[in-house]
């Protein structure tokens, strides 16, 4: 089992679900994303996910396309950011995963990337462009290093696909609010709760909702239907100013984050 299939049996077991906050690594650099995952975990996120930058994200909207970049003219290099969690996955016990495109993780090699993420202790990878011809290979790579491999299902994912791409999932399912790009929004679809209600008697794999969540009513909405949410955008603007005020930033961000836990 991997350290998510852990938490998210230590979770039904308290009848809980887990807030996953998301951030960019190297955002504004890569000791402020170390802190900030200290800062979220202490305030009781259940799992963090992490941002791999990339000069052409899948899906995310323009707050994260923006800490994309930044990222990138600052240099910041996958090796260094592999390391930079590995020192923070020794330090805190929620676990961590990486958002990442497949192009990088073709370039690195399946192996080797997965290499990576074991022995730096981290606990999975989610590959929102991921070739559906991949997908077996890519988990059975996961599987032998007790690595969760989280794949997306979208509101216009077939059902059939749907069920296909679960089969190959491990860790959780991670399933996209709204059709279109990452971002805050006021107003979630009104079938939303019905989708994910038929995704769960598809699958054993605990399904977790993203895309859009930014507000406390959206936590006492899905609450009900989801073993988790991922809240991304919300933070990543947040974290925007840090450069400066990175004391004030850390505490903003602590206090959002609390306040959406508190409405489980």
């Amino acid at each position: 089992m991997s350290a998510i299939d852990d938490l998210f049996q230590q979770l039904r077991a308290e009848n809980r679900q887990a807030l996953m906050p998301f951030l960019t690594a190297g955002d504004p650099d890569l000791d402020f994303t170390a802190a900030m995952i200290q800062e979220l975990a202490g305030r009781g996120a259940a799992m963090c996910e992490v941002g791999i930058p990339y000069s052409d994200p899948i899906a995310d909207g323009p707050v994260i396309q923006e800490s994309y970049t930044r990222a990138l003219k600052r240099g910041v290099k996958v090796s260094d950011i592999l390391a930079t969690l590995g020192q923070v996955a020794g330090q805190v016990t929620t676990p961590l995963v990486t958002m990442v495109s497949y192009a990088i993780i073709y370039r690195h090699g399946m192996e080797s990337y997965a290499d990576a993420l074991q022995t730096r202790g981290l606990a999975g990878m989610i590959v929102p462009d991921l070739p559906a011809d991949e997908s077996p290979q890519l988990a059975a790579v996961c599987a032998a290093r007790d690595l969760s491999l989280i794949q997306l299902v979208t509101p216009t994912t077939p059902p059939e696909r749907a069920r296909r791409i679960a089969e190959t999932s491990s860790g959780f399912l991670y399933y996209v609010s709204v059709a279109g790009i990452t971002g805050e929004r006021t107003a979630l679809p009104t079938d939303l709760v019905e989708r994910v209600r038929w995704l769960r008697a598809q699958t054993p794999l605990p399904v977790c909702i993203g895309f859009g969540i930014s507000q406390p009513e959206h936590v006492k909405l899905l609450a009900p239907v989801a073993d988790g949410l991922i809240v991304g955008s919300a933070i990543v603007r947040r974290m925007a100013a840090a450069a400066g005020q990175r004391a004030q930033v850390l505490q903003e961000v602590g206090d959002y984050v609390s306040s959406l836990l508190a409405a489980f």
